[in-house]
């Protein structure tokens, strides 16, 4: 109200008694309290900075100077440096936090969080120094965990324990007999644990009878997998399916024929399929012709079985080898043919009687071997070569059956073994993308060829002028490499076009050297001409992969390949 009557005065306001009125504190108005919309600011900080300035000499070296100095500072005597390892008192004006002084610590954020979290976890930290343990808590090991190198089931395992011992101390003292009631509260595991089961009903027949097989299949499955199933011993059998075993001379199944020779020393290509062996139940891994002469073919297959077939004459499956317990992964003749070798996915090596079917020896180291070759010098047809999955060359001596040397050098598992040099070299190639030239008997790797730019090499052939190796790389192409003394690379022969990336699809050459040959992944049999590395002719043989394909040694323009698709075809 004083304020309004004082906006609405009367006329005489301008009177001195009027004037000295409203100039009295009683008749004065109404003034509303000023109030600021900036925040508070807390200057404990600026103060404490501020008297640290004020008691600390000025440094003469300064050009400008943040505050008002006082006389005393400006005209104090100049002091020296402070000593670095002096103990820092607050009274002395050091001080950089509101609560003394503060060193600057480097430390990472991950190492920072690290200390932060163990400490919350386990109760004990690393200074920052990383010398000394804070904390309530100690480590009992010299090296103290943190929450960043334990496994997860570990995390588990101690929080577990946490809360078994703090249900262990506000258990009850009745809860430690496993006769009472509180001890199944205490200790149950889900919410229908609080009482005690029920003795269980009785079984019916049906589920007796699940029970058993449930039981026996986890059995098996543990004891495969910790690998303490008993092997299964394979009974070897053989079976003879062709009229008799020996001719009215006496002369065994296996004799090649007197008229076999070599009718034309020109290779041809061959243009059409003239027979087809179907007998495996499985994928054919590879076929081997009777050295020399070819009048019979050997197949191994996935179907676990080694089959002969007759070429020449009936073109019927001779005899059947059964011996292995998983798929053959590779054969090869001796320089005869009478005997061979096989390697299964079982881990045996086994060396059959060609002509009677029966195992002569059987070797294994436990691995899987995956090419097996004999020494082809007549003198040296008792010692085996092995490339095992285990990335070792292994060498028996099938007379004693006693392994003589070891070759370790490779990184990954053997795919091939190739002889040169008259048989005093060899080659192997691995998973590891690499080829490495060994000195027979000497495991020294004399040669070690590896480049970025190479593939693994499942299949290698020599020429049959023994200067070239031909080696199948999973780039989908042919590389040649030299059997002279520095095995470098033929950088001007490449054959290139067919796929072969993930299949061992093998290589071949033919009898006169004139033509490469190679299966590939779609089923196709394809020829190049070596000397200008173009290609003649693909053949569509198989419906899936054709892996293996072997070029006759005595008729020219005759080849036979095998497939996954379990047939056996023969060209002409």
């Amino acid at each position: 109200m004083d304020l309004l009557q004082s906006s609405y005065a009367p006329d005489d306001a301008s009177s001195p008694e009027a004037s000295s009125a409203a100039s009295s504190p009683d008749s004065s108005p109404l003034r509303l309290p000023s109030k600021s919309a900036a925040p508070a600011v807390d200057d404990t900080a600026l103060a404490l900075s501020s008297a640290a300035s004020a008691a600390r000499p000025l440094d003469p070296s300064l050009h400008l100077v943040a505050f008002n100095p006082t006389a005393d500072q400006l005209w104090a005597p100049i002091l020296g440096p402070q000593h670095p390892h002096a103990p820092i008192s607050s009274a002395s004006g050091n001080r950089n936090h509101k609560l003394g002084h503060v060193e600057d610590a480097a430390v990472l954020p991950f190492l920072f969080d690290e200390q932060y979290n163990t400490f919350h976890r386990f109760g004990y930290a690393a200074d920052p120094s990383g010398l000394h343990i804070v904390g309530d808590a100690q480590p009992q090991a010299p090296e103290p965990d943190t929450v960043y190198n334990l496994a997860p089931s570990e995390h588990k395992r101690r929080r577990l324990l946490a809360k078994a011992d703090n249900e262990a101390e506000l258990a009850p003292p009745e809860a430690k007999n496993p006769a009472s009631e509180e001890w199944i509260l205490h200790n149950k595991q889900s919410p229908w644990a609080g009482k005690k089961e029920a003795p269980p009903a009785e079984l019916t027949d049906e589920q007796k009878q699940y029970a058993e097989a449930h039981a026996a299949k986890k059995a098996e499955k543990e004891a495969r997998l910790e690998g303490k199933s008993e092997r299964t011993e394979v009974v070897v059998k053989t079976t003879f399916h062709g009229k008799e075993e020996k001719d009215y001379q006496g002369r065994s199944w296996i004799t090649p024929p007197k008229d076999a020779k070599a009718t034309n020393d020109h290779c041809y290509i061959p243009k059409r399929c003239v027979h087809e062996w179907v007998g495996h139940t499985k994928g054919v891994s590879a076929i081997r012709f009777f050295p020399k002469y070819g009048h019979l073919l050997l197949s191994a297959s996935m179907d676990c079985k080694i089959k002969i077939w007759d070429v020449l004459g009936s073109r019927t499956c001779m005899r059947t080898y059964m011996g292995h317990s998983k798929a053959v992964r590779d054969i090869s003749f001796s320089n005869d043919g009478t005997k061979f070798l096989s390697a299964g996915y079982d881990r045996n090596i086994q060396y059959w009687d060609t002509e009677t079917g029966q195992v002569i020896s059987t070797f294994s180291t436990g691995k899987v071997p995956y090419v097996v070759k004999l020494n082809p010098d007549e003198d040296k047809q008792h010692i085996l070569l092995a490339g095992m999955s285990d990335k070792k060359i292994v060498q028996w001596d099938m007379k004693s059956g006693q392994i003589t040397q070891e070759y370790d050098q490779h990184l990954g598992a053997v795919n091939t073994i190739t002889f040169v040099d008259n048989n005093r070299r060899f080659v192997t190639s691995s998973d590891d993308k690499s080829l490495r030239v060994w000195e027979f008997g000497i495991p020294v790797v004399i040669k070690y060829i590896s480049e970025p730019h190479m593939h693994s090499m499942p299949s290698m052939s020599l020429h049959p002028n023994s200067n070239w190796l031909a080696a199948q790389s999973l780039d989908n192409q042919i590389l040649i490499y030299s059997t002279k003394e520095r095995f470098q690379l033929n950088k001007k022969k490449r054959f290139a076009g067919h796929i072969v990336a993930g299949y061992a699809c093998q290589v071949n050459f033919s009898p006169d050297g004139r033509f490469v040959m190679s299966g590939d992944g779609e089923g196709s049999c394809w020829f190049w001409d070596w000397k200008s590395c173009r290609r003649f002719k693909t053949l569509k043989c198989h419906n899936g992969v054709c892996i293996g394909c072997e070029w006759h040694p005595l008729e020219t323009s005759k080849v036979a390949t095998c497939g996954w698709d379990g047939v056996i075809k023969y060209w002409d």
